[in-house]
């Protein structure tokens, strides 16, 4: 029970903050401590070298001896001097500790010393002198002799880690000492915040129970004016508020008919007999609709239900579980539940429900299409880059020729697949919400110049005129001209595309005091007036053969009126057979410039 109360979590919350935070302060605090006594430990050695070169430098050959040999004991350091590459004195007072002369005559460390005359400390796992296989972990420092002294010549004095690992655990144990001497306050300290702040909750649990018994009179003592008092003052406010209210449950069927008028849904209440007792306004809007396609053309909520309606009733009362089905009325389809009402155990009536889900049903049937459109254009690049593969590899080419033409029509496919795949993501992510524009400030008249310059070669391929018209517009205008050059490439491309040799394509630009005008006419061969409601729906070809044969995924209008509809412009449609087609999209004039994102 103690650590389902708020006493518990509470102490076990301060409890594992403090240790978290002095574990890491210590593991910080003892990694400080030892890089400090090992530096200091270098640095002393060092000056300790510096002593050693100074008194050999300065004294003859037995007071350096002697000197030395003190220094060696006082310092509990061995010495070591090179001279000519070859050892030439050492003072090893620690005698268990010895290293070999190789240490200091080979190696990085007597290179880097006798050869390029560097100071260095450094420490490791060296092997003792007169060990089999005894290692010891070493700290040494190197110093050259300095001018006047021999080539190849060096003082080193080292001595084992011991004692600075000796230094460090000392001050371990105090940090452990301490950090345990925090938790245990910490622990005292933290039962007894949890407590003092617990006790008035635990006061108002109480009364909470006997306000839930019926004892409206309790009252929860105020003895502070913080964030618990000012709850205890909640309580007792509720406390008379929920008194007061048990005297008003008569308005609650005023309350219910508001809630039913304000509901999306329809709500028929029925009694055990089936007649019909209460409706919202949805609910009325339905009978209408459902009387009028029966031809009656009743305007008035019937007393009893439908024929259809009643059968579902008695299924409900009789198996005495809720039933479920949709309806088709004037062209939308509703669902209708309907569920038994109780009174103890006795079945009183029914409540149906009743929804309207032609969006839903819309919705799916458009999620049908689209696998079923993707499958499709996606089956024909499939099957080709798998036919002509196999004849690849089964050998059936036989010249250069048609190896270069087979591996051209896989090449030219899979760019149609990466096409495909690219603009369902675009289309995705723009139908989801998340198209983004960077609306720039540019001159109109450039910008359309450009675009025309850029299809002219791609037009001459196909022996088609590109120019541009219009009054020559002065000034800027505000949209993302990425996102816009994205449209017009869609819509002169295909435009291009669809018109005959010998054709011409002209892009228009006009601009008033309100809009922007792009319009992209072609002279060639039209769209069918049926297919002109669709064109901008995903996956829709007018002319199915001819598209998938030039590269079309039936993708790029659905796009580009995405991006026009989140500039909050119209994108259109006119078009004869025979005579050309006209794409037009206005875009408002009054586009702010801005740097952020504007979605």
């Amino acid at each position: 029970m103690f650590w389902h109360s708020v006493v518990g979590k509470l102490w076990f919350t301060i409890l594992l903050l403090v240790t978290v935070v002095l574990t890491i302060l210590m593991v910080m605090l003892l990694r400080s401590l030892e890089n400090f006594n090992l530096n200091k430990a270098e640095t002393q050695l060092g000056n300790y070298a510096d002593m050693a070169i100074s008194i050999y430098n300065a004294h003859d050959e037995d007071t350096t001896t002697t000197l030395l040999n003190e220094y060696s004991e006082t310092f509990d350091a061995n010495i070591v001097i090179v001279e000519d590459g070859l050892k030439a004195w050492s003072a090893e007072g620690l005698q268990e500790w010895r290293l070999a002369p190789e240490t200091f005559l080979e190696g990085a460390l007597a290179n880097d010393v006798l050869e390029e005359g560097e100071r260095v400390v450094t420490e490791g796992s060296y092997q003792l002198l007169g060990g089999a296989s005894e290692e010891a972990e070493i700290m040494i420092v190197g110093v050259p002799l300095g001018e006047g002294a021999p080539p190849s010549s060096g003082a080193f004095l080292y001595q084992p880690l011991s004692a600075v690992e000796e230094t460090s655990s000392e001050t371990r144990q105090i940090v452990y000492f301490s950090a345990g001497i925090a938790l245990v306050l910490t622990t005292f300290f933290a039962f007894f915040l949890s407590s003092r702040v617990t006790a008035p909750l635990r006061k108002m649990r109480q009364a909470a129970l006997e306000v839930a018994e019926g004892q409206f009179h309790t009252k929860v003592p105020i003895l502070t004016y913080d964030e618990i008092g000012q709850l205890a003052i909640a309580f007792n406010r509720m406390r008379r508020e929920l008194n007061r209210n048990i005297t008003e449950l008569n308005q609650e069927k005023e309350q219910l008919s508001h809630i039913l008028v304000s509901m999306a849904d329809g709500v028929i209440t029925l009694d055990r007999k089936g007649n019909v007792v209460l409706t919202n306004p949805q609910a009325e809007r339905f009978f209408v609709s459902w009387f009028y396609e029966q031809g009656s053309g009743s305007q008035v909520v019937p007393e009893r239900l439908p024929e259809a309606l009643h059968r579902m009733f008695e299924e409900v009362v009789d198996q005495e579980k809720e039933q479920l089905i949709e309806h088709t009325i004037q062209g939308r389809s509703w669902a209708i539940l309907m569920a038994p009402l109780y009174e103890g155990e006795t079945i009183r009536g029914a409540v149906a429900v009743i929804r309207d889900v032609t969006e839903e049903r819309r919705h799916d049937k458009l999620r049908k299409d689209f696998i079923a459109n993707v499958s499709h254009e996606l089956r024909t690049p499939i099957s080709m880059l798998q036919g002509y593969s196999e004849a690849m590899v089964d050998g059936v080419m036989e010249s250069e020729e048609d190896h270069k033409e087979v591996a051209k029509i896989i090449y030219d496919e899979s760019l149609r697949m990466g096409r495909l795949v690219n603009e369902l993501l675009d289309i995705a992510r723009m139908e989801a919400g998340f198209i983004e524009l960077y609306q720039e400030e540019l001159n109109l008249s450039d910008f359309a110049s450009r675009i025309v310059r850029k299809f002219a070669t791609y037009a001459k391929d196909y022996g088609v005129a590109v120019d541009l018209s219009g009054e020559k517009i002065e000034g800027t205008v505000v949209f993302d001209p990425d996102r816009i050059e994205q449209v017009l490439t869609n819509l002169m491309s295909n435009a291009i595309r669809h018109t005959e040799e010998g054709g011409q394509v002209t892009l228009d630009v006009r601009i008033s005091e309100q809009s922007l005008i792009f319009s992209v006419i072609d002279t060639g061969t039209g769209i069918p007036e049926e297919d002109l409601p669709y064109v901008f729906e995903r996956f829709y070809k007018a002319d199915k053969a001819r598209t998938r044969s030039r590269g079309g995924t039936g993708l790029g209008l659905a796009i580009a009126k995405n991006i026009v509809d989140a500039h909050k412009g119209e994108l259109s449609v006119h078009s004869k057979i025979g005579e050309g087609t006209t794409f037009t999209f206005t875009l408002p004039r009054n586009l702010s410039v801005s740097d952020e994102r504007d979605r």
